[in-house]
């Protein structure tokens, strides 16, 4: 049993909770006089009076219990599993609780943020605190009026319970006078072997709502008087606004107003997520979306090149200046600046033992390169947000992934105190990284300030997917040394990209760094003026593919076992490891393999089936897969993926199993067909016809999920089973091809070295 400290006092337990995790406010709300007789109807009923006990919680008057989530939710299901932890602590009955998204409040909440796979393993300590205080201050409500020591009390489903006396009473009669306690110094947290509602499945709380249409996104967003805008940007990177005809649209129907903004003002101190692509726009608005979107297609504007220009950004407190280049850029360019790093050595990261003498002392060397083209991110709904800007207040609603890190930027750009910014968080349809980046809020404020109205932005999908923001395109070189007996003894990885390297934050010392006496990690990158950001597992998603598919090879030149060849380097990281920076455990490395060859048989083969197995880890937790595919007219077909994931404690594991099962639907697409390449810096791909995607019939046949199960605090789950598929993917077409792949997409063309 764990004891916590909750840090006595109001402001210090908003604060302590907020550092520890920042995940989320809950408010319980109890509602008094609940018998055990009620039904669950009627305590469903909404409560008469609601009582506060601590910032996260406050409790009514019959037993309903209403949590407030601030992450914002996009898919990952926290609106669920976030308060499940809580719940789980206050030791009510999940029946009787209420999800709701919390607004954003930087005042009441810390870390109102989605993203880096850190929703609940940053909230995890807070939330548990948070529900484990509520539940101590109503047994010691109920102490004191029943007179009784608050140890000779326990709970159970909502209720509290004194044995010797027979008294029982729900939450809900005690709420008010639990209100009025202060916080204790600390409490005592459930063991992992004693919960009831963390580790098992509970339905999405808004799942009815989304499957019957009710569930409201921001592109729903309506409110009176409301005017609609579109954006006019550059159609390629490298050009900017030269001039326009607003004439040329005005008197078409339904156009109200046509005029040139900036996103941003000239001298402007950006933060990390103020990324946007082009500052100066045309704004459209009108009496529709169709109408706007209809003048866009007739309006006369020219375009003229930018020239080389820089600017200041924070990165998370340290200053840089961010400098872009001038000029049209091709995929052509980009393969050529790749070409110049083959051979030339690159920014030293890590280097272990004297790799130069082991190389050329090696019995066998092998070398392989691998590239990764820019990526869209694609989401569902397209970017959208309503604004209604006074010269009083800014309200701003929609969906966003950071609204912490722009309500700052909006408040800056009208020149209005922080306190004048108000944001609603939207559920989103789909993310990945892309809302993090709020620019397009900024626009629909700037647009609602001009016009004095209410209005709602909405981006066409041709804007979506040619405005940016891409993943960025990567290359790496692999190189290995082996002795005479088939034992690795060197390991080169040198990778960059456009505009940035994927070994970044610490990649260059995951493994096989540790398990090699001679490492060598080395980067380069090339300047580009075409907007990349956070997709899907940054970096990692490419940084995974090429590492476990060159692992592949290098096994097989080893004469061994794929599983058992990864197998041999981490009990080699676990008994003596290399070098003392290495990022992952490699105990808990070794768990996934050896799991993931017993769910999936890997010893026993499959006729007519032909299989792949890639493990990584990122985000704090450990995915394997192991891949099945067949050949059906010259086409890859998947059958089934088996996954294994060590994510710590899993607090739902059907939302879970979900999370693992669109990571791997989605980078199967990705490795076979995803590719964003540019002409004269104009994207090649403007809408879902050329951007292949993966479809429906193409998914995997059977997904099986399987989770190492430990006491471990939770970990990552988005973004973790995304990386390792690629390389699954690469290494089940070796084996049904005969053929290595160094290229993605896998299955398209467009974006290979020569």
């Amino acid at each position: 049993m764990a004891i916590l400290k909750t840090k006595v006092g109001r402001r210090s337990f908003i604060k302590t909770s907020a550092l520890a995790g920042g995940g989320l406010m809950i408010s319980f709300s109890w509602l008094a006089s609940c018998t055990p007789g009620q039904s669950v109807e009627e305590v469903l009923a909404m409560p008469d009076e609601w009582f506060e006990l601590n910032s996260y919680l406050k409790i009514g008057d019959n037993g309903r219990v209403t949590i407030r989530v601030p992450n914002p939710e996009f898919g990952q299901n926290v609106k669920t599993s976030m308060p499940m932890i809580v719940a789980e602590e206050l030791d009510t009955n999940w029946k009787y609780v209420v999800s709701e998204q919390a607004p954003y409040d930087k005042t009441k909440y810390d870390r109102q943020f989605t993203g880096g796979s850190q929703g609940i393993r940053r909230a995890w300590a807070s939330l548990r605190m948070a529900g484990g205080t509520a539940r101590q201050m109503l047994k010691q409500a109920a102490a004191n009026e029943w007179h009784v020591a608050i140890d000779e009390i326990r709970t159970e489903d909502g209720q509290l319970i004194h044995e010797a006396s027979g008294k029982k009473a729900s939450y809900g009669a005690f709420a008010s006078a639990a209100a009025l306690l202060p916080q204790p110094e600390q409490v005592e947290l459930k063991d992992v072997k004693n919960f009831s509602i963390i580790g098992q499945s509970k339905k999405n709380v808004d799942g009815k709502a989304i499957v019957t249409g009710q569930q409201k996104y921001g592109i729903d967003i309506k409110s009176e008087d409301m005017l609609y805008a579109a954006i006019v940007h550059p159609p390629a990177f490298g050009q900017k606004l030269k001039g326009f005809d607003a004439d040329s649209v005005r008197s078409m129907s339904g156009i109200v107003d046509v005029f040139a903004f900036e996103t941003y003002s000239e001298g402007y101190e950006q933060n990390f997520f103020d990324t946007h692509t082009h500052n100066k726009l045309i704004a459209i608005v009108g009496k529709s979306t169709w109408e706007v979107f209809q003048a866009k297609k007739e309006i006369r504007v020219e375009w003229e090149p930018f020239n080389e220009f820089s600017f200041d950004m924070d990165m998370f407190g340290n200053k840089t200046t961010v400098n872009v280049p001038s000029g049209l850029e091709s995929t052509s360019d980009h393969l050529a600046k790749f070409k110049s790093h083959l051979g030339r050595p690159g920014t030293l990261l890590r280097k272990d033992g004297d790799p130069d003498k082991a190389f050329a002392e090696a019995d066998k060397v092998i070398e392989k390169t691998y590239t990764a083209p820019f990526l869209a991110h694609n989401m569902m709904e397209p970017i959208n947000c309503f604004a209604h800007v006074t010269p009083e207040k800014a309200l701003v609603r929609g969906p966003i992934q950071a609204p912490e890190f722009i309500e700052g930027t909006i408040a800056a750009r009208l020149g209005l105190p922080l306190e004048k910014v108000e944001i609603e968080m939207s559920r989103m349809g789909g993310g990945f990284g892309r809302r993090a980046y709020g620019h397009y809020m900024v626009e629909a404020a700037v647009i609602s300030k001009r016009v004095g109205k209410p209005i709602k932005m909405t981006y066409s999908r041709e804007d979506d997917m040619t405005y940016g923001i891409y993943r960025p395109a990567y290359c790496a070189t692999y190189r290995a040394a082996l002795d005479a007996d088939n034992n690795l003894i060197a390991f080169h990885v040198k990778a960059g990209g456009i505009p940035e390297s994927p070994l970044g934050r610490g990649a260059a010392n995951r493994f096989p760094a540790g398990a090699v006496d001679h490492y060598l990690a080395e980067e380069w990158s090339e300047p580009s003026n075409i907007t990349v950001g956070a997709f899907r597992a940054p970096r990692s998603n490419f940084h995974a593919s090429a590492e476990q598919s060159f692992l592949d090879e290098l096994a097989e030149l080893a004469g061994k076992d794929p599983i058992d060849f990864r197998l041999e380097l981490l009990q080699r990281a676990k008994i003596n490891p290399v070098g003392e920076n290495n990022d992952y455990d490699a105990d808990r490395y070794a768990g996934v393999l050896e799991l993931v060859r017993e769910k999936s048989n890997w010893d026993t083969a499959k006729p007519g089936l032909s299989r792949g197995v890639s493990a990584y880890f990122c985000h704090n937790s450990y995915a394997a897969h192991v891949l099945d595919l067949k050949m059906e007219n010259g086409k890859p077909r998947v059958e089934n993926v088996t996954c294994v994931m060590d994510c710590g404690v899993v607090v739902n594991p059907d939302a879970a199993a979900n999370m693992a099962e669109g990571a791997i639907v989605d980078g199967i697409g990705n490795a076979f067909y995803g590719v964003m390449t540019f002409r004269e810096g104009q994207a090649d791909k403007e809408n879902f016809g050329p951007y292949r995607m993966i479809r429906h019939s193409e998914a995997p046949k059977n997904i099986a999920v399987h989770f190492v199960q430990n006491e471990i605090d939770p970990t990552g789950m988005g973004e973790p089973p995304f990386p390792p598929i690629f390389g699954a993917v690469a290494n089940a077409l070796y084996q049904a091809t005969n053929r290595r792949y160094y290229n993605q997409p896998f299955l398209g063309k467009g974006f290979e070295l020569g």
